[in-house]
């Protein structure tokens, strides 16, 4: 018996065993084929983009590590992609941020930027069967210090709002040549490191520029807003926090971006999603792993990944959720942190597919919460990874383990030869 009679085989008893509690494990696949993740290009490269000013992270971003075969150029970052990708099931989508232009080799300030320079990436895209979303990049620049859209200058808020504007016009040209509507994500790390007496000032400030920046309608982009706790080397105060921008968004019709690293450690992003799903139409989900604080480690398939996925199918609103990944490890293999995470994310969404979910709602609305539990914790050991298995062959993509030989033969031919 080869690779694939034994899978198919071991999902034949999976699809039994879920038919027992009442569900459809091929209903589950099919729903999982339609969920689209949006691959975060900047893993490839540690966040330095190929602007040709780029120096320094700066903003409270920072990558740690130096392993070797980090991308070098646009053309290494969308190889790396490519083949992250072909092991990753499913068709699937890239956000790019605004310093990952290809601008030729010629000096292109972040208020200049346009559609031209990332019609590579839209070409790439198009040959690859992928989607783009897209970023306005606030951080590392010398015009970004502690604050961008909040700054007290007027000039400096009316660079990045003419970034942003930018960005979205990129967007908007993304979704209209692909076909699909690009998620435009705007997150700007303004803050303050010490104690600050202007709060209202600098929050004032923000939305005024939001409001120019929103005052321009877009037909192909789907507008989230990004908030933080707060940013290293900006730990006293965050001018975009969750309540501002909630009530933002809620305000202007736009997506809240819920990242899992964003919050404090003892909050659970899942418990938000229902809430802002009563007062908005979609929502953007940025998948990471914080480590004590917001660290962006590669995403793991634990109960904080399970339970935002469980949230998400509980409430029906796969189709109201735009899932992303946002993490940045340069201390391992860039390729194999694309594979762990993004799969990581799927099966958790695949768990969450396969809940016993008429037998749960039934145990809670008769206040039988014994039995609630106990098939709650029954259902942790079902077998889901033979069905996700059987995913990966039906979508062309290795099983189980198999894909890390794969990135170990790619580390060997492609990343160990960039010096």
């Amino acid at each position: 018996m080869n690779l694939e009679e034994k899978v198919k085989k071991a999902y034949d008893e999976a699809v039994a065993r879920y038919a027992e509690l009442g569900v459809d494990a091929a209903k589950a696949l099919d729903t999982l084929q339609q969920v689209s993740l949006s691959l975060h290009c900047w893993q490839a490269d540690d966040v330095s983009g190929f602007e040709n000013a780029a120096g320094p992270l700066t903003g409270g971003i920072q990558a740690t590590g130096s392993y070797p075969g980090k991308a070098r150029s646009i053309e290494e970052v969308k190889a790396d992609i490519k083949k992250a990708a072909s092991l990753i099931p499913g068709r699937h989508r890239v956000s790019i941020h605004a310093i990952y232009g290809d601008f030729g080799g010629q000096k292109v300030d972040r208020n200049e930027i346009e559609p031209k320079h990332f019609q590579s990436w839209i070409d790439w895209a198009k040959d690859n069967g992928l989607k783009l979303d897209f970023n306005s990049t606030s951080f590392s620049h010398p015009k970004s210090g502690d604050m961008t859209l909040a700054h007290r200058d007027q000039g400096i808020r009316d660079f990045w709002v003419e970034h942003t504007i930018r960005s979205r016009r990129v967007a908007d040209e993304m979704g209209r040549q692909l076909g699909s509507k690009a998620c435009h994500n705007l997150w700007v790390h303004d803050g303050s490191k010490d104690i600050t007496v202007d709060r209202y000032l600098y929050r004032k400030n923000l939305k005024e520029s939001l409001d120019k920046i929103f005052a321009v309608k877009l037909p192909n982009v789907k507008d989230a807003v990004e908030s933080k706790l707060f940013g290293t080397g900006l730990e006293s105060f965050t001018v975009g926090s969750h309540e501002f921008y909630m009530g933002y968004a809620v305000q202007n019709g736009l997506m809240a971006t819920l990242d899992m690293g964003h919050f404090h450690p003892t909050e659970e992003t899942y418990d938000k999603i229902s809430s802002l799903l009563l007062y908005m139409p979609e929502i953007l989900l940025h998948v990471s792993r914080p480590v004590r604080w917001d660290s962006d480690h590669v995403v793991i398939l634990n109960d904080s990944v399970l339970q935002l996925a469980q949230e998400i199918v509980r409430a029906g609103a796969l189709s109201r959720t735009n899932i992303g990944l946002d993490y940045f490890d340069a201390s391992i293999n860039r390729i194999g942190a694309y594979v762990v995470g993004s799969r990581a994310t799927q099966k958790a969404l695949l768990q969450a597919l396969l809940e016993p979910l008429e037998l749960l709602r039934r145990y809670e609305a008769e206040e039988q919460n014994f039995e609630r539990l106990a098939l709650l914790e029954e259902a942790k050991a079902l077998p889901w990874s033979a069905v996700y298995d059987y995913f990966c062959v039906k979508n062309g993509t290795l099983p189980a383990e198999g894909y890390i030989k794969e990135i170990q033969r790619y580390e060997k031919e492609v990343l160990s030869n960039r010096k």
